[in-house]
């Protein structure tokens, strides 16, 4: 079985939500549930970038199953690897794994960074190669990669093959304006592998704008890529990030992935993700959202007559998989609706 490779953003990514700060200590908190429940890699932040990411990183936390992760850029224009004060902060945070963001659209090295394509192939080669000599794992960030392939193809792969050939570990591969559709996805990350970069090597970071972000994962998934990056809860900036609460369980309990695919997450672990959830949520003291699926307080909650009565008759008739197995609880409430179902359910659960 292959293994897919699960990455949290939701202390970096996740932290450009709208109204969402996290303290220290909420960021330790955060890291140290991830890392119960078996994340493989967590990003911690961009050390650097602020206060609180840089004490962060000053005094990391001591987690047992994933890998800390340091985010940061490429270098910049006119700078060595080793004269780029933004690139050494993140590199002096001392964690195994670095992920840096480059551009991965001819139009944003344009109009963004004000360079030629050409620097902008010398700084993702250069920087990835820099890390490979500190002796880190060198995670890529494609920004804006799909965008870029619809424009520019060409430029766009060369900027994945400059990665790829310094030594990255991951190519991943970013929806950033979160535009992208399932199938264009699909047909994409294809294209990506049948022109020299392995599936073992690409990750999916997309963004939800569309209110596709899972479905892309899963369609960079089915066409080989094997990381999928997102968040808790899908936090994330604008729609929103790749939510992993609705991802993880569905690759551990849908046959059609955990039948392939297995992932660093044990099935007694994945009780604990309603928790996870809502462990977030009252950190960021919101009230958590009854219809998410999977652990969300409405996502086995059965109301209607001939939902309730079907019900008591087998669970199945009505829930694609069991509340117990992702830590959530059934439940039938009293109603007008319901009436002599609801009851009979109610009796039934009481062993009456």
């Amino acid at each position: 079985m292959e293994r897919i490779f699960l990455f949290d953003t939701t202390l970096r990514d996740g932290q450009q939500t709208q109204g969402v700060h996290f303290s220290l200590d909420d960021k330790h908190r955060i890291a140290n549930a991830l890392d119960s429940i078996g994340l493989d890699y967590i990003e911690g932040g961009w050390p650097g970038a602020n206060p609180t990411d840089s004490e962060f990183f000053d005094v990391p936390p001591k987690v047992k199953n994933s890998i800390l992760t340091a985010f940061g850029m490429t270098k910049r224009s006119g700078r060595s690897v080793q004269n780029d004060d933004v690139l050494a902060s993140v590199t002096n945070a001392g964690t195994r794994a670095v992920c840096l963001v480059g551009k991965a659209n001819d139009y944003h090295v344009k109009k963004v960074l004000g360079v030629s394509n050409e620097d902008n192939l010398n700084n993702i080669q250069e920087s990835i190669s820099h890390l490979v000599d500190l002796g880190r794992e060198a995670i890529f960030d494609a920004e804006h990669f799909f965008d870029g392939y619809k424009s520019n193809p060409s430029y766009a792969l060369e900027c994945l093959l400059a990665a790829n050939e310094a030594g990255a570990k991951w190519i991943v591969l970013c929806d950033t304006n979160g535009g992208t559709l399932p199938t264009e996805i699909y047909d994409t990350v294809k294209m990506v592998i049948k022109n020299g970069i392995s599936g073992s090597k690409l990750g999916i970071h997309a963004h939800n704008d569309t209110e596709n972000a899972v479905a892309n994962s899963f369609a960079a998934v089915d066409a080989g890529a094997r990381q999928i990056q997102g968040t808790i809860n899908g936090l994330g900036e604008r729609c929103g990030n790749a939510n992993l609460v609705s991802i993880i369980p569905s690759l551990l309990l849908k046959n059609y992935y955990s039948d392939r695919f297995k992932v660093g997450i044990r099935k007694e672990k994945l009780k604990e993700i309603t928790k996870l959830s809502r462990l977030l949520d009252d950190i960021l003291n919101r009230v958590p959202n009854k219809a998410s699926p999977y652990v969300g307080a409405a996502a086995f909650t059965h109301k209607a007559g001939l939902h309730a009565s079907a019900i008591v008759k087998d669970p199945r008739t009505y829930e694609h998989v069991s509340p117990e197995n992702v830590g959530n609880v059934r439940v039938v409430p009293m109603s007008n609706q319901a009436g002599r179902s609801n009851l009979l359910s109610k009796l039934t659960e009481s062993g009456i």
